[in-house]
């Protein structure tokens, strides 16, 4: 019945008139009607079912299409159970939170970087900014434009320590001359005092006069060796005090004198905004300048009181200690060109100064290794 149906739809024919419109069909109602019994008594799609085998394989490859959509629809997360579904969403947070928490600490990390260069940033523009002024005030200085802040009592002591110091160096410089030279003259006579011995033993005929002169080389060596401990204790308290109190004050000066450098530039800027108008922009930068002003002028006072300071105690101390060392240097000279041995002991006594042999400074070759 079915086959008869579909040829006789197959077989109809559809009129079109002159104008391209299809007449109306002219068969009766009959034609639908068993179109629909067809529909209905038809097999169902969904129960149909794929033969995986050849043709006419045995049953066992058949598989309903049905179970086919089951799967289809497992894998895409549609019709699951409500425990498998819990299940999926706990192991997707699971999988998802480490990810989480690996982004926050990036993040974390990335704001701390930042911050830290941001921090950078402001220091090298504030250094620019503090160069630049100072750089503006120094010029202005040398050609005669602007105006800079004068202790004169100050400057003079610290020209009187510059000068000082220069003079210290010189006295340092000859002291240290005079005891190279004196320990090539001690060793000089430390080895004739032994060619001496040695020939007295060798020219009995001459055995006298070669060892009265073996002891008197020997004597001047004793006696050189404990002036050359006395020159060389002179040489290091001079030195202590040029190149370790004297340079400490310097030190100290330097810094106060780049110090007024930046007070005056911070104050000639200031001066210049206050000349200036006064509008709500002028305002907050004569406050800003008035505050950096403070700021600077703070620092300046600061280290002015620890120049003058340090001055009063390098003065007291360059005395105490001029004052022994020129006593010693002096006793020690007179004794030795004298001939007084007693009085060079008693002086080396009296100062505290150790007898060192020629030598005894440098160090030891194991010391070298």
């Amino acid at each position: 019945m079915a086959d008869s149906i579909m040829s006789k739809a197959a077989t109809m024919e559809i009129p079109i008139n002159s104008n391209g419109d299809t007449g109306t069909l002219t068969e009766d109602d009959s034609l639908e009607q068993d179109l629909q019994q067809v529909m209905v008594s038809g097999p169902n799609l969904n129960e149909t079912s794929i033969v995986s085998g050849g043709y006419g394989g045995p049953a066992g490859g058949i598989i309903p299409t049905s179970s086919i959509k089951d799967i289809r629809m497992k894998s895409r997360g549609v019709g699951l159970p409500k425990s498998a579904s819990a299940a999926s969403q706990l192991a997707q947070h699971t999988i998802q939170h480490p990810g989480s928490s690996n982004n926050n600490s990036g993040n974390s990390t990335e704001e701390v970087s930042r911050g830290v260069a941001v921090e950078k940033l402001d220091s090298v523009k504030k250094w620019g900014i503090n160069t630049y002024k100072c750089t503006k005030q120094m010029f202005s200085e040398r050609f005669g434009r602007g105006s800079r802040t004068v202790d004169l009592e100050l400057e003079a002591q610290i020209d009187v320590l510059r000068e000082t110091k220069n003079k210290y160096e010189i006295i340092l410089r000859l002291a240290t001359a005079l005891t190279s030279h004196f320990l090539s003259m001690v060793q000089t006579q430390q080895a004739l005092g032994d060619t001496f011995t040695e020939l007295s033993q060798k020219s009995p005929e001459l055995q006298d006069e070669f060892g009265y002169n073996a002891e008197t080389q020997k004597l001047l060596c004793k006696n050189g060796e404990a002036l050359l401990s006395a020159i060389n204790f002179f040489v290091s308290s001079v030195d202590t005090l040029v190149n370790k109190t004297m340079e400490d004050t310097l030190m100290t000066v330097k810094l106060y004198e780049n110090t007024r450098l930046e007070f005056d530039a911070y104050r000639s800027d200031l001066e210049e905004l206050s000349l200036g108008h006064r509008d709500a922009a002028a305002m907050v930068r004569i406050e800003m300048a008035q505050h950096d002003y403070q700021i600077h002028r703070d620092k300046y006072e600061r280290l002015r009181s620890d120049v003058m300071i340090k001055l009063k105690f390098l003065e007291e101390n360059k005395v105490k200690v001029m004052h022994k060392q020129l006593l010693l240097f002096h006793n020690a000279i007179s004794a030795y060109f004298a001939g007084n041995q007693e009085q060079l002991e008693q002086t080396l006594i009296q100062f505290n100064v150790k007898l060192k042999p020629p030598g005894s400074d440098k160090p030891s070759w194991l010391e070298e290794q």
